[in-house]
């Protein structure tokens, strides 16, 4: 049964857990990040649990900062850029543990991988994909609804593809006119590219803003982008 309500997000836990239980059906997942709630199940003994944190971290487009190594590999031209053409390959990807050299195991078990896949046929989940030749070698995935982008996870096959994927997502917003990308949580790769974190409070009026706004309606738009790349 669909998840109708969530507990107010300042009820939260110091670790930001929030929740334990439910589903993932789509409207559920809707809710949740229309509420600043994200899914982070425990891949050990398949627990739900719902998380919203104290401080969240958000990438504005104002404040990506691209390293000199990285823009002379986009001047390089090696690779392709695609939305929306590889969703069920690039969630794979990102859950496959050998991928992730610090890490291991994985938060997006099989019943996240076919959430995610219900979420991008029900048109608010989006890959952005790096290919070399017709090769995907590196890409992320995330949702979007309204002026809201939440980015989930990223994979690279190849040296710097997750890192161009980034870019490509960040242009891509840009250029929709959407300010800022949701990256749930710090880490050292996103604080490089000029994340910062935001207070819960604050961060929960940028998201009703965002998620009540109807220009841009991201997931619109990169639905007919990936229709145009795609045709």
């Amino acid at each position: 049964m669909a998840i109708r309500e969530f507990p107010p997000v300042d009820e939260a836990d110091e670790y930001g857990l929030l929740a334990i239980g439910g589903d993932l059906e789509v409207s559920s997942l809707l809710l949740a990040y229309r509420s600043g709630i994200f899914p982070w199940p425990l891949s050990d003994d398949r627990s739900l649990l719902w998380f919203s944190p104290a401080e969240r971290a958000l990438l504005f487009v104002e404040d990506l900062h691209i390293s000199r190594s990285l823009k002379r590999e986009l001047r390089r031209a090696r690779y392709t850029f695609r939305i929306n053409s590889a969703f069920a390959d690039v969630i794979e990807a990102c859950a496959d543990s050998s991928l992730r050299k610090k890490e291991e195991g994985t938060w997006i078990i099989d019943e996240m991988k076919a959430a995610y896949i219900e979420l991008h046929k029900a048109g608010y989940a989006h890959s952005f994909e790096c290919f070399r030749d017709e090769e995907l070698v590196g890409g992320l995935y995330g949702v979007g609804i309204g002026a809201m982008f939440a980015g989930e996870s990223m994979f690279h096959r190849e040296d710097n593809t997750s890192k161009l994927s980034l870019v490509f997502l960040m242009e891509t917003l840009a250029e929709l006119g959407v300010s800022w990308m949701d990256c749930q949580q710090m880490t050292p790769l996103i604080e490089r590219f000029g994340a910062r974190l935001v207070p819960r409070d604050e961060f929960v009026i940028l998201l009703d803003e965002a998620v009540s706004s109807q220009k841009p309606d991201v997931s619109r738009s990169l639905r007919e982008l990936s229709y145009r790349r795609e045709s």
